[in-house]
Formats: C-alpha cells, structure tokens, sequence
C-alpha cells in the first residue's frame, strides 16, 4: 500500500496537479494514437506545455496585480474575513484537518489529506467510464482541469463529512459516497457546456472543466432568453460602435487598461500610498499616480498574455484529442480551464464581466456588513475575474451587452452570499477560506444541505438528478446531441433546418 501511495503522490504531484504536463501528456497520446512522427509529438508537446505556462503566467500576473487592493481592504479596515478563493478554500480544508485543538471541527480534525489524492483518483476513475460508456449514460467530457480537481476533491470531501459525521471513522464508505458524486458533478458539469462552447468557438471541440460549469451552461440559457423576449435586440459587446472619443473603448487593450485604472486607482487612492509603502507593494522613492498607472495597466498585458497561451495550446489539444477521442473515447471532448474561452469570445466581455461581477459581490459583501453577518465575505481574485469574466463571455455570445452586465452582477452575489451560508453553517469560514466559485457557492451549498437533513436518501436525490441531467439534454436533442462533438458543421446545418 505504502509503495502504490507513493507511486500516485508522484503521479499527482508532477503530473496531475501541474496542468501544462497533464496537457502535454494528453497531446502526446492522441498524436501517438493517430501515429503521427515522434517529431511532431515532441513539437506538439513543448507547444501544448509552454502554452499552458504562457497562460499561467498571465494567469499569476493578474493574481499578483489585484493583490495589493485585497491586502489593502483586509490589512487596512481590519476586516478578519473568509477569502473566496479556490487555494484558500483547500488551505482551509488543510488546517480543518490539522487543528486537534479544543475548537477543531470533529468530523475532520485528525484526517490526512492523502484521502483527498484517492478522492480525486476514484472520481476520474468513474469521469473516464462515464464517458466511455456515453451511449448510456449521455455524458461526453473528460475532466482534465487538474489544479482544480485538488481543490474540488478537498472540498468535497470536507462538505461529505460535514453531512455525514458518523462516517468520520469509515474511510472508505465516506470515499465511496465521495467518489460518485464528485465523478457525477466532474462529468455531468463539463457536459453541460458543450453545447454552448461548441456555439461560442464555433467546433473547437472543447468544453470547460472548472469551478463555475452549472453557472455557465445557466447564464447561457439566460441570456438567450433575455435575447429573445426583449422588445429592443441587445448588441454583441464588440459591434458596438461608439461616439466620439468614447471610440478608444473598441480597442480591447485600451478599454481594459482605462478601465482598470479607474477601478483600481480609486481603490488604491482609498487605500494611501503610506499604506502601500509600508506593505512593501510600493518603494518609498516611487511616485504614487505612476505606480496606480502601472498597476491598472498591468492588467491589461496580463489579460494579452494569456489569450496568447490559450491560442498556443488549444490547437494543439484540440487537434490531437481527436487521436484520443477516435481510438480511446470516441466521441467526447476534453474538460479544460475556463480561462481558454478569453481566446474565443469577445474580448470586451471579459472586462465588462468582470466589472459587474465585482460590483454584484462588493454590493454583496455591504450587504452582510450593514446586516452583522457572522460570516464576512473577503473577495479573492479568482472567482472575482474568473467566474465573472468567464460568465461575461458566454452571456454576450448569447445575449448581447445587456446580458453581459446583468448575468455576471447577479453571479457576484450568488458567490458572496452563497459562501457566507455554507461557510457560516460548515464551521469553515473560521478558517478563513472558502472556493467561493459559482457552483461552489449554489450547486454545492443544495447538495450538502440535501444530503445532511435526508441522509441516504439525500445521496440518492442528489446523484439521481446529476445522472438525469444528461438524460434530459439528449431526449430535447436526440438528432444533433452526439453530432456536438463528431460532426459540429453537420450539428449547425441539421439544427438550422430545424432539426433539434
């Protein structure tokens, strides 16, 4: 057992938990699979891992550049508060297990975390025969987010326990429990955003696999109805032509960085460049407005650089996949970072989104203040611009600006206040984290509150409606369904003659 154990922590340290080699492991295989030469699989390798390096640059840029107002609203207005935030979510997990104080939460101090690594094996276990046996069970995407896959696994575990204490004690009834329904939610959430994924890069043959999949597939269907039952239509983000000097807006770059300082220089302005200083964010010999500048444009080089790794490495994803998809998994796509669509769809939705999503959770977070919430909120960057963005995007592809203002708000306080509650109920936000993503703040949240006043037949009422999910989706489109990822053109063509 010892051996296997430090066979997989390897597996997951070097490969599943570092997403460029799990990317390029992918790539390798599906050219392999389509015998392509050993040149062009070491070429689509590098591209597919140095693409993905490029993202997660630009990635940690943007991280790093909102630092300072994060610090700054904790630090400066001794707010002590739960951060939304995918990696304090699993650091809370973390010290949930390691606190054997008098205080610690029983049903899981004292639990390793390498239940958690197994969580996660058992679950992609059950996402790859789920896809492998699609004709049944309707599901089409393999789940290859691995970064994400830690942090969902250690929350889920956490959540699991929270409703089912008396399983502390039964490691592997609880992982059994575990195992379905994470599985469940890895393979039924990626699917859900085929469809809208396919529409939104028009085939490329992917879908998204991370924290906000019931959040995108809804917004979505949202937006497109908000498109067809308004009586006035609303513009895609990019087709609208400004007047005057408001023209400088159609430039992406321009936009965000104008944006952004705006948005960042009022906060920081709040904040006092003493306080900056004694931070460290910023040397004592700087000049204040040239640091906001450089700050707030920041953002926008970071936003380039991804979009530039998204570029890099899909192709080659996509492209090899195919391989993979035609000898292995025929007729599924891979589940990737959400991040990707940024390359896709319209670049001003990506700052628009992310605009009033942070306005929908700062609203939020004054909410719970002005109420004495027990629980308070701290913004985390990652569901902030992620979530957001991402929602942003796939909203303006369907509805137009309209929908890329209202969907993203409404997101923001789904997140703040969705958090507040399951945190607040699980004892978590004492240890100051949550993911605080949208399906973490309200598909979770459901589930967990199911399964801890039902019991067992919570279990089954939440693994029953994720299984019946892709049931639904393939009797509305019986015709064109699997067509989404084997054949999109003829999908397109068959679905415009009015074929569902």
């Amino acid at each position: 057992m010892d051996v296997l154990m430090g066979i997989w922590t390897w597996i997951v340290n070097n490969i599943l938990t570092q997403p460029a080699y799990f990317i390029g492991l992918i790539v390798v295989l599906g050219y392999a699979l389509m015998k392509k030469p050993w040149y062009d699989i070491l070429a689509g390798f590098i591209k597919a891992v140095i693409g993905y390096q490029i993202l997660m640059v630009g990635s940690s840029g943007l991280t790093s550049a909102f630092r300072p107002v994060l610090v700054g609203l904790q630090t400066r207005f001794n707010m002590n508060a739960c951060v939304i935030d995918p990696y304090f979510g699993q650091n809370a997990v973390q010290a949930a297990m390691e606190d054997t104080s008098s205080a610690a939460l029983s049903f899981i101090s004292g639990k390793s975390f390498s239940l958690v690594m197994f969580l996660l094996l058992f679950a992609f276990i059950l996402n790859i025969v789920l896809v492998a046996f699609r004709k049944v069970t309707k599901c089409r995407a393999l789940f290859t987010t691995g970064h994400v896959q830690v942090q969902q696994s250690a929350l889920a575990f956490f959540l699991i326990l929270f409703a089912f204490p008396a399983l502390k004690d039964q490691d592997w009834a609880v992982l059994a429990i575990m195992t379905v329904l994470l599985g469940l939610y890895w393979a039924v959430g990626s699917n859900l955003c085929i469809r809208p994924s396919q529409e939104l890069t028009d085939g490329a043959g992917l879908t998204i696999a991370h924290q906000q999949m019931f959040g995108v597939y809804l917004a979505s269907k949202a937006a497109d109805w908000m498109n067809k039952h308004s009586k006035k239509e609303s513009k895609n983000v990019d087709d609208i032509k400004l007047p005057g000097f408001l023209k400088i807006f159609n430039e992406n770059l321009v936009a965000t960085a104008i944006l952004m300082t705006a948005f960042f220089g009022t906060i920081l302005v709040i904040l006092g460049r003493d306080f900056l200083v004694e931070q460290k964010f910023m040397k004592e010999s700087q000049d204040f407005f040239m640091y906001i500048l450089t700050t707030s444009f920041e953002f926008a080089v970071y936003l380039s650089i991804l979009q530039l790794g998204v570029r890099t490495f899909v192709t080659e994803l996509t492209n090899s996949f195919q391989g993979i998809s035609s000898k292995l998994l025929k007729g599924s796509v891979p589940g990737v970072d959400c991040a990707v669509t940024f390359g896709f769809g319209a670049p001003n939705a990506v700052t628009i989104g992310f605009l009033f999503g942070a306005l929908g959770q700062f609203l939020a977070i004054g909410i719970l203040l002005l109420l004495k919430s027990p629980v308070v909120i701290m913004a985390g960057f990652v569901p902030l611009f992620f979530d957001n963005a991402v929602i942003g995007v796939y909203a303006n592809d369907k509805g137009g600006l309209r929908a890329c203002c209202v969907l993203p708000f409404v997101s923001g306080l789904i997140q703040v206040f969705g958090s507040a509650f399951i945190a607040g109920m699980t004892g978590l936000a004492a240890y100051g984290g949550y993911i605080g993503m949208w399906d973490w703040a309200a598909v979770w949240p459901i589930m967990t509150v199911i399964m801890k006043y039902l019991g067992v037949f919570g279990i089954v009422i939440c693994a029953a409606a994720l299984i019946a999910i892709p049931q639904i989706q393939y009797r509305k489109h019986k015709e064109t369904y699997f067509l989404e990822v084997e054949d999109w053109q003829k999908c397109k063509e068959m679905r415009a003659n009015g074929t569902k």
